[in-house]
């Protein structure tokens, strides 16, 4: 196949990407993202460029409540392979990373009584620590056992960074929970070797093999029963609620609407107007309305849903009624108490006494 033929593929390819409506869905958290800029933030390579164009930046993306659309994390990962031009960066960037890094999810693999217990709470709810891969759990045999991996969407171009990033971490952590004597049976991707081949028997110390049927990395089934020394049945069990209340609330929003919700709670006490919003986001305002619309939703809406829930936030604290008028953009108190009213049927007050 030629170089040629290759490249026109691969743009077809990204172009189906790009534009499945799922991929614009805002609902991954920018894990991911974060672990690279800061790897490149290492290294003096700036990052900024990297967010060009998606109503995303690099501040936002440490915001713990912001989740990303796929293409959204996809453009950037691109764009960073492009900046960083490191050949097995998806190996490095695994590495470096810890059961910390995981957050909640780590703390609930941590607690688990067994490292199968942890391993099957890590692969049950890796979306909330922001995979761009789908994950599963598959029993090879009597004695091994495998975590597999796919890509979302068809992705093949990503693929490597993607698998690497993935199996290097989840190793990294598993050697964290059981100790540095876990060693895979064998590691398994479905793409041709690279030139830098060599560095991942160097990471993993087993068999590689490269064009093969699945993505997965297989171990052994005795690892499983391995007692954890972090053990805590509550903290454990309430881990692992949080986790699944996080699943089961991921966003459903496309990433337009979560564009504009993220600038509005940043600039609330400024008002800002549709024309402004559309001006920041390097839209015009008929295109902002066109697509606020293809999503469902009206700029006006949105905006008092931001201000309704930031109004009943602060009237949990001590701020008079007129001084949470002013952090919403209101200068006249009687204007406010009347927005308020028309977006919960009460006046602030009454949402204050029955907020104490």
């Amino acid at each position: 196949m030629s170089h040629e033929t290759t490249g026109i593929e691969g743009a077809q390819r990204r172009s189906t990407v790009l534009h499945d409506p799922r991929a614009l869905v805002a609902n991954i958290p920018p894990n991911v993202l974060v672990h690279l800029a800061e790897y490149a933030a290492q290294r003096g390579i700036p990052v900024d460029a990297w967010f060009a164009g998606l109503s995303l930046s690099r501040a936002q993306i440490n915001d713990p409540g912001v989740q990303v659309s796929y293409r959204q994390a996809r453009t950037v990962l691109a764009r960073a392979l492009e900046a960083v031009r490191e050949p097995s960066l998806g190996l490095r960037v695994g590495c470096s990373e810890t059961i910390g890094s995981f957050g909640l999810l780590g703390l609930t693999m941590m607690t688990s009584r067994t490292f199968g217990e942890a391993m099957l709470a890590g692969i049950e709810n890796h979306k909330i620590c922001g995979s761009l891969l789908e994950v599963g759990f598959e029993a090879v045999d009597e004695q091994t056992v495998a975590v597999q991996a796919w890509p979302l969407f068809g992705e093949r171009e990503l693929l490597p960074f993607l698998c690497e990033e993935l199996f290097a971490s989840s190793l990294a952590i598993a050697r964290e929970l059981v100790g540095p004597q876990l060693v895979p049976s064998r590691l398994e991707l479905t793409y041709a070797a690279p030139a830098w081949a060599d560095a991942y028997t160097e990471v993993f110390e087993c068999e590689v093999r490269f064009g093969a049927p699945q993505n997965r990395i297989l171990v052994d089934a005795a690892y499983l029963a391995t007692p954890l020394p972090g053990y805590n049945p509550l903290t454990s069990r309430q881990a692992l609620a949080l986790c699944q209340q996080q699943k089961n609330t991921r966003g459903v929003d496309g990433e337009i609407v979560c564009s504009v919700e993220r600038l509005l709670r940043s600039r609330l006490s400024e008002h800002p107007r549709l024309t402004e919003v559309a001006r920041t986001l390097n839209l015009s305002e008929r295109s902002l309305r066109r697509k606020l619309a293809d999503s469902g939703r009206v700029f006006r809406d949105i905006h008092d849903q931001i201000r309704a829930e930031r109004a009943w936030e602060l009237l949990r604290g001590d701020l008079s009624v007129a001084e949470i008028g002013c952090e919403l953009g209101y200068s006249d108190p009687r204007e406010f108490r009347r927005a308020f009213k028309r977006w919960t049927g009460m006046p602030p007050q009454d949402a204050r006494r029955s907020a104490a």
